[in-house]
Parts: structure tokens; sequence; C-alpha cells
């Protein structure tokens, strides 16, 4: 199933964008001259428009003798079935591959395809909510539909991640960006060097003012560009950053980390349809902050960003203070770094469809009770995942 265009609606509020329609126009007859030095550069086909700061369309990185053109806007599909009411509705064929992430020659990790196995990336926590970091493959028992299933592969290392960061930029922000920004650039600090971030500004509207890079500075400019007004458009800028992360990101991990201090109020899509649009096949992992003393409904906003953590595998934070928000972040890059990658070939065939419930256990002497924080189910050819803590 096709990811979400990661596009903003051309019929929505022609006003937020920077140039009008004809430098726009003309953007594109450059773009069109500039085709052929754009192949031989190597160009990548996820570019901004200039001056309007928004999402492009996505393309394929595969390299390609023809240069990648622009496309129209569509706005991102929204399902309107709960698949677990049609078990094998929308699998893709039987051999469609899952990706594990293996180190090239130069040591940069990179997707590679093996067919039929089911990734997880697991956080295990003990009963003081300290992360454990000494398990073997032996402790884990993963059970699919109740039944056990045979460890095929193991690893716990430091595996670089594909990070979106996404940053709420709405009016109600603007006195909280300088810190929220430092928090930001400590997270990437405290991460593994050969991560690949991107930045996406929102508030109404959602931007794209950095594209992957490992670069700090540059990280630093795209936080930088701060036009706190507007309103709270959190679950449009995760689904798409979502897509961006799908179609564009070379690492198999994926990640989102969003600071935010209020509620939705500017999205057309709902929590429920944002969250399934998350658990798309290898969704990312969502880590959030709720900045939320100010907010008017801070116990609404609290429970939207826990249901995004809890069914996307990550973690919500909710601090009392700005000052604690970089401290915050230090804690979600030391769980990012310390997960353990567990896949699994199932019993049941990927190619009957239907969704599985997926269970992880882990027991070694020395612990009393260890929670396996993962996924908690798939949909058999799209991994749409919900997770369990």
């Amino acid at each position: 199933m096709q990811g979400p265009d990661i596009t903003p609606r051309r019929n929505k509020r022609h006003h937020k964008f920077y140039f009008p329609v004809f430098a726009i126009r003309a953007t594109a007859l450059v773009a069109l001259f500039l085709q052929p030095f754009a192949a031989q550069a190597g160009w990548k086909a996820a570019q901004l428009q200039p001056g309007a700061g928004q999402f492009a369309r996505a393309q394929s990185q595969q390299p390609s003798s023809q240069p990648p053109q622009s496309q129209p806007a569509q706005p991102p599909s929204v399902p309107q079935e709960d698949p677990q009411s049609k078990p094998g509705a929308g699998s893709p064929p039987s051999n469609s591959p899952n990706q594990q992430q293996v180190p090239e020659e130069n040591g940069t990790y990179v997707i590679r395809k093996d067919v039929d196995e089911v990734l997880l990336h697991a956080t295990v926590v003990d009963d003081k909510q300290r992360i454990v970091t000494d398990l073997d493959k032996n402790a884990f028992t993963i059970f699919e539909d109740g039944k056990p299933q045979a460890i095929v592969s193991f690893r716990h290392e430091d595996i670089p991640v594909a990070m979106g960061i996404v940053i709420d930029n709405s009016g109600s922000m603007r006195e909280k960006r300088a810190k929220v920004n430092q928090a930001a650039l400590n997270l990437v600090r405290s991460s593994n060097p050969q991560d690949e971030v991107f930045v996406v500004n929102f508030n109404d509207e959602y931007y794209l003012d950095q594209d992957f890079t490992n670069d700090l500075l540059k990280l630093k400019e795209a936080l930088e560009k701060i036009d706190a007004k507007g309103g709270t458009a959190l679950y449009e800028a995760l689904v798409a950053s979502a897509g961006h992360l799908k179609r564009n990101a070379r690492l198999e991990r994926k990640v989102l980390f969003v600071v935010t201090d209020g509620e939705d109020n500017a999205s057309q899509e709902t929590l429920e349809q944002a969250v399934k649009q998350l658990q798309e096949e290898n969704g990312p992992s969502v880590y959030a902050i709720g900045i939320l003393g100010d907010e008017e409904h801070p116990k609404r906003a609290k429970r939207a960003l826990e249901i995004i953590t809890q069914r996307t595998g990550g973690l919500a934070f909710f601090p009392k203070t700005l000052d604690e928000v970089d401290e915050i972040s230090h804690q979600v890059a030391h769980d990012i770094r310390n997960q353990y990658t567990i896949g699994y070939r199932p019993t049941n065939p990927r190619s009957s469809g239907g969704f599985r419930q997926i269970k992880v256990e882990a027991k070694v002497k020395g612990h009393s009770k260890l929670v396996v924080r993962t996924k908690s189910g798939y949909y058999a050819g799209t991994q749409r995942a919900a997770t369990s803590r």
C-alpha cells in the first residue's frame, strides 16, 4: 500500500505560500531546463520548491537515466475501513520483502531485503524503568498469535536510524523554541553519528526545512526558521513526515521525534486516521514531548500523544517545566541506541494475510520482571503495527 503524498494540498490556504503562483511556474520552467544537469549531478528527487519551504512530492531514490519530474500534489489517502474487520484486505503479494539494515564495505548501513522475516526493534526495561542492555538471544521468546516463533536473527548494536525532527511552530511556541531547538540538537549530538536526520517545522501547515543530513550546522539553521503563528496541524505533520521516511530513507530503522505544546486543532485527519497511517509497513517509532502546562485541554492532548507513541513503539514525555526538555532528549537518544533487533520467520505464511498479534517476553536470572516494548502486532505483508508496553 502506497504511503500518503507528503505534498500539502494545493487547494488549502494558498496565502501560506511565500511566492505567488507565477513564481512557482517560473521555477518549474527553470527546473525543466536544468534536468540534464540534475541527472549528471545525481540530485535527489525529493527537493523543495524554492521559497515555498514545503514538502515536495517524494520520488524513488533509485538512480535513473531520466531525471525525476515534479508531480501534482494529491491529498493523503485515509483508510475508510478498519483492516481488522477484513483480515486479508490491502496485503501485498506473498513475496513482499522485509528489510534489514546491514553495513556496506565503507561502514555505512543500508537497507537489505530479506523475504518473510519479521523484524522487531525492542527496548527492555526492568521494574524500575531502567533500560536493560545485557540480554542475549536466549532471554527472548516471541509469540505470534499465541504460537512460539523461532528467532532467526538477533542483534544488539547501535544501528543508525533515519529520524525526522518534527517541531511545533504555532503561535504558542514562540517563547519555547530556543530551548526546544537546543534540546533537538542535543538529541542529534547524543545519537549515532551516522544517523540521517531531517527537520520539519509545522503550524497549520508543515515545512521540510532540511532534508536528510547529519550536518549539525544545517540542522541548526533549519530549526531556527521560526515563524511562530497559526494553529497546530500535528497529525498532518506526522503523517507527512512518516511518508517522507518511507519513500526516501536509506536506513531501515525509522524514528520521529516530535515536540508540541498543544492539541491538534488544524488537521483534516482525525487521531485514529493518523495513527493508522503511521502504522504502515516499516513505519517509524514516534517519541513525543508534550509541553502542556498552558494547554486548554491538557488531558485530551496528553492522551493523543500517548496513543500515537504507544502504538508505534515509542514513548511520550510530559515535562513540568521547559528546562526538563533537554534532559528528555538525551533519554530518547539513549532509548534509541540501546534497542534489540530481533528477527523471526512466522510459521503462518505471510501470503495468508491477516492481522497477527505479537508478544515478546524476556526472562533472565537477576531480574524479577522485565518488560519488552515493541509493536504488538502487524498485518501480514504490510506490518500495520500497534505496540505494547
